[in-house]
């Protein structure tokens, strides 16, 4: 109907007015018929992979953060991939000065935190 009211109006109205007043129209009534988002937002935020840290994993995390923070962002452990990781850390241990057994720790914090 409101369309037909639109293109039937005397011709004072110009043909640019007519063509946004129906696109407004078309719009809003497109916005109206969208159902509610919230549920899908809620459903994505439940599938979020959470890992509980163990100790290790913990102390994997802190020496993250205190040795690779000092010279650059923290970097999501998803990221990269496991592989890239390894190679990352054997190229980054003489640099934050980390002993092997801190390298595997970090490894496995990164990895299990994807």
């Amino acid at each position: 109907m409101a369309f037909f009211v639109i293109f039937t109006l005397p011709k004072l109205i110009n043909m640019k007015t007519k063509i946004t007043t129906a696109i407004v129209l078309v719009a809003v009534f497109l916005y109206s018929c969208g159902g509610s988002k919230s549920v899908a937002t809620a459903t994505t935020v439940e599938t979020v992979k959470k890992v509980e840290l163990t100790p290790a994993l913990a102390e994997g995390k802190g020496l993250y953060e205190n040795n690779c923070a000092k010279c650059h962002r923290l970097y999501d452990p998803a990221e990269y991939t496991a592989e890239k990781w390894t190679g990352i850390l054997k190229w980054m241990q003489p640099k934050a000065k980390i002993t092997d057994e801190q390298r595997t720790t970090i490894y496995n914090y990164l990895v299990m935190n994807k």
